[in-house]
């Protein structure tokens, strides 16, 4: 009887050795040979397994030393677009940062500019959106609703063939020198330009688009000039939680915020509302930036659009804001401008893509390595191509 047992536990232990064993293999790099390398690829990058064409394709390539060109093919895969891509960017255009939405005019923007290899910089300023192509469902692209966008996805667009570009201006209505990328977008103005103060849209561009949320940003050495009046000043009757916690966030926020003060989500027409006659020329701020305005009169009352960023000193200064920018401008063009041209957006871009690609953070020197050259890369030799950074990106993690 305990022979039996014995016997038993041996072969239940053989069993958990040969199954650690296998489980090892696959994790280790050394073993995954170049069929294995290009339906990893393919599969990081598509969602979906390769056809037999496609892998022996891909496998040649990577046997060639071209395991560039391999991704570079797994991302004409409609999937990419179809699956990868929106569910990229579908957390970028909620509150909830959940990727349980439908398509919208953001996400389809995203999409389009990789697609075409439109500058990624220019997400937050371009006078862009994308589009079904003509016919595709009866309901035209509207600033009043998201109709278009969830008959494009009920439909089963394809992504990737079936989208095309219009300038942001002639759907919106609003002058396109107001326009600002996808922080004009019909999808980011109704979860961040609703109600509230518009310190949301500043707040989730930077979360989303540079990957740093205001903790991180917590400064209290820069002059506070600039914090609006619904900021109390001595919160809860104690005025020490206003200058060592409060200030560190708004001192930064509230002059870069300014940028926005014409725009408005009107819940009732499901519109954006723009209240200037254009950056810089004057214009109606919206009443929301005077709500509270009796917690601290003596505070800054905003005036008009005009930004300032007075993160490119101090602490803040390592976002790397491009020098050839005058670091100040009027309107929300011109802060996704300096928002976008900054080594933080880059860097952000590529923590993403390493992120959805190789299913993990960056974790050590070797990986941290590599999100610095492919950023820098992104910058200059990629010219802001999103393709290149997947592909690159699927390469690196081909092997685990």
């Amino acid at each position: 009887m305990n022979q039996a047992k014995d016997q038993g536990r041996i072969t239940l232990f053989g069993r958990l050795l040969l199954v650690a064993v296998f489980s090892v293999s696959l994790m280790t790099p050394a073993q995954a040979g170049f069929r294995e390398q290009a339906k990893r690829i393919h599969d990081r990058l598509a969602g979906v397994p390769p056809t037999d064409i496609v892998l022996q394709d891909m496998q040649d390539l990577v046997a060639a030393g071209d395991a560039r060109g391999a991704a570079l093919l797994a991302i004409n895969n409609v999937n990419f677009y179809n699956v990868t891509l929106k569910n990229f960017a579908a957390p970028w255009t909620n509150r909830d940062q959940s990727v349980f939405v439908p398509l919208n005019d953001y996400i389809a923007t995203v999409i389009g500019m990789v697609r075409d290899d439109v500058p990624f910089n220019t997400l937050l300023s371009a006078n862009l959106t994308y589009v079904g192509n003509n016919g595709v469902v009866p309901a035209a692209p509207s600033a009043a609703n998201n109709d278009h966008y969830a008959q494009l996805e009920s439909s089963n667009i394809n992504l990737r063939d079936e989208l095309t570009d219009v300038p942001q201006s002639s759907i919106s209505g609003i002058p396109a020198e107001a326009t600002a990328g996808v922080m004009t977008s019909r999808a980011a103005s109704e979860a961040f330009f609703i109600a509230g103060t518009n310190r949301a849209m500043f707040r989730f561009t930077l979360l989303n688009h540079m990957c740093n949320d205001m903790e991180q940003m917590h400064d209290p050495k820069l002059p506070p000039d600039r914090i609006r009046q619904d900021v109390s000043r001595s919160p809860g009757g104690d005025s020490r939680l206003f200058l060592n916690n409060c200030v560190g966030c708004h001192t930064g926020m509230d002059p870069m915020a300014q940028a926005f003060a014409y725009y408005n989500y009107n819940d009732v027409s499901g519109r954006l509302e723009y209240s200037g006659i254009g950056p810089g020329l004057g214009g109606n701020v919206q009443p929301k930036y005077f709500n509270n305005d009796l917690n601290f009169p003596q505070g800054f009352r905003t005036p008009d659009d005009s930004w300032d960023n007075y993160w490119r000193k101090g602490q803040n200064a390592y976002l790397g804001f491009d020098q050839s920018l005058p670091g100040s401008g009027s309107g929300a063009k011109s802060l996704g401008e300096e928002l976008g041209n900054s080594q933080a957006f880059a860097a952000c871009q590529v923590k993403k893509v390493f992120r959805a690609v190789c299913l993990r953070d960056p974790e050590d020197d070797t990986d941290r390595q590599r999100v610095d050259q492919i950023t820098s890369d992104f910058m200059t030799t990629f010219g802001y191509r999103m393709k290149d950074v997947f592909a690159e990106t699927a390469v690196y993690c081909m092997g685990q």
